[in-house]
Parts: structure tokens; sequence; C-alpha cells
């Protein structure tokens, strides 16, 4: 399949990719979880008795990666092939996210690709993921042909998608600061309009995965057992579900709650970085953490209105699709090549 603008959110957490289907917008998601491929899968001989996993082989440089859906969250010693770095983009595992995202949306061919990138690491790694990921991409038995690559900071994704599906709540006169809590890193925006402010705008790490190992950390000192599994965790508690440990359903709300120490840190540097929000007409939270710290982000800026985005994980990508559109028909009215 063809496509003219495909939009990519390779996260941390979860990778997201957004595209048009006729006049439709689709989005998919899938773990960022990339472990080595298993050679001989038992689940092969089952006959039929076990229902198949839905996870793509990607090949890079040789190695054979399963990504997709169904790719195994746990391991039998806690690693699950996620990367927590802020070189994640210029590592095999993001390639092969990336590319598995081509590969579950059936495209061959994308005039603009458009990936964003953390607010703190985005002019040390641009350069890289445009280089890296234009032109013929070979992935196994697979290609895919990229005319050119526009990299975004993050939460500029979830600033755009907020004027668009925001309605009157967007302000194009006033400022905005858009947070955008990941599984690895936080990333904020200053801007008025689709003016950013640099100065105030910025990110750390301190998304959600380091609550979770907080929380980890609290059960395994209480339980006297190391808990090695944060994938589980994250899923118990967005589906708010008890974490099964051994015998035992641990009820994880009390120890997030003894958790709000990791999240404080994180907020307090936002308010430091953005100084005084009487000027701001809302603070808007995206990204997959969003629900962990709008608490302390209430309390934090108890004047100020808080909008929470509507399916905040796909805040980015859409938005990344419609920054990709926007600036393509720009490009051709003005007779730029892409």
């Amino acid at each position: 399949m063809k496509t003219q603008v495909f939009a990519v959110d390779v996260g941390y957490g979860n990778t997201k990719c957004a595209f048009r289907i006729g006049s439709d917008l689709a989005t998919k998601m899938f773990p960022s979880l990339a472990p080595l491929r298993v050679s001989e899968a038992v689940s092969g001989f089952a006959n039929g008795v076990l229902s198949d996993r839905k996870v793509a082989a990607i090949e890079i440089d040789g190695t054979v990666y399963e990504v997709g859906p169904g790719v195994e969250r746990s391991s039998a010693y806690g690693n699950a092939g996620r990367t927590l770095s802020e070189d994640f983009c210029t590592t095999p595992n993001y390639a092969a996210l990336l590319y598995g995202a081509f590969h579950y949306a059936g495209v061959t061919e994308i005039e603009r690709l458009v990936l964003g990138l953390p607010v703190h690491s985005i002019a040390k790694y641009a350069d890289f993921v445009r280089d890296e990921f234009s032109g013929t991409l070979t992935f196994g038995d697979h290609k895919v042909r990229i005319g050119s690559v526009k990299v975004i900071p993050q939460p500029l994704g979830s600033l755009v998608s907020f004027s668009e599906y925001g309605g009157s709540a967007f302000d194009r006169k006033n400022e905005h600061i858009v947070i955008d809590v990941g599984y690895f890193t936080t990333d904020w925006v200053v801007a008025n309009g689709f003016t950013m402010n640099d100065g105030r705008s910025g990110g750390a790490p301190g998304g959600a995965s380091q609550v979770y190992q907080r929380i980890a950390s609290l059960i395994g000192e209480r339980k006297s057992n190391f808990v090695p599994d944060l994938e589980r965790i994250d899923e118990c508690l967005r589906m708010k579900e008890p974490l099964l440990f051994y015998k035992e359903d641990i009820d994880l709300a009390p120890y997030l709650e003894q958790s709000q120490a990791v999240i404080l840190s994180t907020v307090k540097q936002i308010q430091k970085k953005v100084g005084r929000t009487d000027g701001v007409r809302s603070i808007v939270l995206s990204g997959g953490g969003a629900a962990l710290y709008e608490p302390a982000i209430r309390e934090a800026f108890p004047l100020n209105r808080v909008d929470v985005l509507d399916a905040p994980c796909f805040a980015n990508v859409k938005g990344f699709l419609i920054v990709g559109e926007s600036t393509l028909a720009r490009e051709r009215k003005l007779g730029v090549a892409a």
C-alpha cells in the first residue's frame, strides 16, 4: 500500500502509528518490546489447540526480532526486550519496532514519514533519524520506500491534536503547557498558539516506568522477594487489577500512593522550568502515563485548568500525522520537493 503521510510514535512503552485509509484516520498500537525471535516455537506444534500469537519476525542486520500485539510481555528472567536509554532511536530495537509499524499497516511506499523524539534529545539525534530511515529500507524480505522524514518534538504532536480535537478549549492567543508523560521520559512544551517557548520547554527521564520501578521495589521490600516484571505492573495499573505475585493477589493502589515522591520529583522540574503560569490558558496532559501524573499536576498547578486528552496514548501520533499532511501540502503549494 502507498500512502502520502505515515506517522509513527516509537515510544519506550508502546509503538503507535497513524495513517489515512481514504478519508478515515487509522491507528495501530503494540508494545515497544522487541525480544529475539525463538527459533523453534512450541506453539507451532499445537495443531490448532493453542491460539497463534500476533507477532511479526523483523530482521535487522541479520538478527531477527519479534514485534507485535502478541509479543510476550514477560520473560523467564525479566528481560522482555524493552530498551530504556537516551539513545533508544539509534538501536536495532527501535528500527525493529518502526518496521513492525510498517508491517502491520501494510505500507510499502511512504511520501512523508513523521517521527517524534523527546524534547531533551531531539537536537542530538534528529539528523541521525532522518538519515537512517530515508530512502529504501529493507528488513528481511520486506522493503519500504521512504520519500522524506520529518522529525518533531514529541509533545508538539499532542499540542496539534489538542488544537484539532479540543474544540474551544484550544486558545491560539494565549499559552498552553503540554505535558507528555511517556514510559521513560516526561516532556513538556510551553506554546503560544503553535509558537514554542524553548526556554520554558524541556524534558527529563521520569516517566511511568520510574513509578513502576518504585512500586516493584516497595513490593520487594515488603515481601522480601525481587519483583522483576514491570510489564505486568504496568498492565495491572491500567486495567485496575491486582498483581499476582506467587500465591497472593496484591492491590497496587497503596504502593502507587507510596510512589508519589517519584512523580513529584518530575513535577517539580516542570514547575521550575515553566515558571509563572498566570498567563496559561490550560495545562494539557497526554501520553500513556497521563493518569498516573494527573493528581500531582492538579495539585502543583491548582489555579490552572487541566485538560486530559482523550485516548492520550494516541495524541502524539495523531498530531504527527496532521503536521506531516500540512507541511507536505504547503511544500507542494510552494513547489518545494518533498
